[in-house]
């Protein structure tokens, strides 16, 4: 593969691509959901059409996470899939974007040959560039270590929703954060803020498209607005903004993810409080419950430190749903660690939790560190922590029958095609007889709960 030096800035072009049709896998988190549908936007600005299924598309893009160990297997499993379609269709196009490409991209290329074009998170702008390249000239690398400017960062592209009521909206990228376990610093940069005006702009832009819900988005939306000096002074502004994008007529749910426990400070809860149209959800990742292992996460605070906002939090928004991250497993985790855990789940009580056993991931501390946990005992605490949080979130859901609640209408139900689903502004799944457009608002009581959704009754 080859690679360029080519011009930045995103050229305004003639679609060259009519009718041709493309495919986007996507793997992670909720940036690389997002950059996905900003890659669709420019496949679809270049005249390309979504394709329903792998046999049918002529450009094939999957965007890449590496934060989880079985990442590289994901990967490169879709990649054997894509070398017999490409050997019985010479003329598809196979890219590969995003964290795990930014990160490996030589072993993307020595362990795939048969991919065309290799890019990292810092350059999606250039993707049609690219691919332009790679059908004149053959397979192309090209991975920027930083991104160019705040003018380039994804959601100043076009897009491609999956979901029309609703979006995601970038307000930084990149981490300043040194977490031992983490690999986003490596892959996404260093902390770059979008400038107020842009993030609004495009806010109020998709309200006139219809959308009724924003989810802001960073690895640590805390600390936005920080590197920016706006009025001179190098302040966070994440609470500014709230008030600014919940003023703009017709977004109805304001959501982000994820601020960090160190850096939330309570102008921020007020702002979610005093704010009518930011829900009343708080995804605040705890990651271990005992204060050693915390202090070799390099997380910056302590169990009792992250309770203490916990509880701040709780106590200014009485009806406040919360979320977690918790990872089991981490070097030298012992059992009394982890029952230090367990105590902290226990008394944050939050109503989910996302749970993961750590894997070692290259090229971060952690990987290197002594007293890795054998896989069976970490596995066996995994269990242990699940059972835990799932009673905890059951008895929270089970609390919530007879409550009226504000359903956002999400679509029929995947299982049973005669019930709605809709999502509370507490982000809970609730199915309810009946039928909703997308994007709709109805009321409904809540009548029977389960640990991952609740059932309803249509009330308007």
């Amino acid at each position: 593969m080859t690679d360029l030096g080519l011009p930045t800035v995103r050229e305004r072009r003639i679609p060259t691509r009519i009718g041709r049709r493309y495919l986007v896998r996507t793997f992670g988190c909720q940036m690389n959901q997002h950059d996905s549908e900003r890659i669709s936007g420019l496949f679809e600005e270049d005249g390309m059409v979504r394709a329903d299924d792998l046999a049918e598309a002529d450009v094939v893009l999957l965007n890449t996470c590496c934060i989880r160990e079985n990442a590289d297997n994901r990967l490169y499993g879709n990649l054997g899939q894509l070398k017999a379609l490409k050997q019985e269709k010479p003329g598809m196009r196979i890219m590969v974007a995003g964290c795990l490409a930014q990160k490996d991209r030589e072993t993307v290329q020595s362990k795939a040959p048969w991919v065309d074009v290799v890019f990292g998170t810092h350059n999606l702008h250039r993707a049609i560039t690219l691919l332009d390249h790679a059908e004149e000239w053959g397979p192309v690398t090209e991975v920027w270590e930083e991104t160019a400017s705040v003018d380039e960062m994804p959601s100043v592209l076009p897009t491609r929703r999956e979901v029309p009521h609703s979006a995601w909206v970038t307000i930084t990228i990149g981490c300043n954060n040194n977490c031992t376990f983490c690999i986003v610093p490596l892959v996404r940069g260093r902390e770059i803020s979008r400038r107020p005006s842009d993030i609004v702009r495009e806010v109020g832009g998709l309200a006139v498209e219809g959308v009724v819900e924003v989810t802001l988005l960073g690895q640590n939306v805390d600390s936005y607005g920080r590197d920016l000096a706006i009025n001179g002074r190098r302040r966070p502004i994440f609470a500014e903004l709230l008030r600014t994008i919940g003023d703009i007529e017709g977004i109805e749910r304001i959501r982000f993810t994820s601020p960090h426990p160190k850096d939330i400070k309570e102008d921020v809860v007020v702002a979610m409080a005093e704010t009518p149209a930011v829900c009343e959800q708080l995804h605040l990742p705890l990651q271990s419950g005992s204060a050693s292992v915390l202090r070799a996460m390099h997380r910056g605070y302590t169990p009792e430190r992250f309770l203490e906002k916990l509880r701040m939090a709780e106590s200014i928004i009485p009806e406040l749903a919360t979320s977690t991250d918790v990872i089991v497993g981490f070097p030298g985790e012992s059992e009394t660690d982890f029952q230090g855990t367990l105590d902290t789940m226990a008394e944050a009580r939050f109503d989910t939790a996302f749970m993961f056993i750590y894997s070692p991931r290259p090229d971060t501390a952690a990987a290197g560190m002594d007293d890795q946990i054998d896989r069976a005992i970490a596995s066996e605490r995994f269990d242990r922590l699940v059972a835990l949080q799932r009673r905890i979130t059951l008895e929270k859901n089970t609390a919530l029958i007879g409550t009226e609640v504000s359903l956002l209408a999400e679509g029929p139900s995947r299982k049973d095609p005669k019930r709605a689903t809709g999502r509370t502004r507490g982000n809970k799944i609730v199915h309810v007889l009946g039928e909703y457009e997308p994007g709709t608002f109805f009321d409904a009581v809540i009548e029977s709960a389960a640990p991952s959704h609740l059932m309803g009754r249509s009330v308007s």
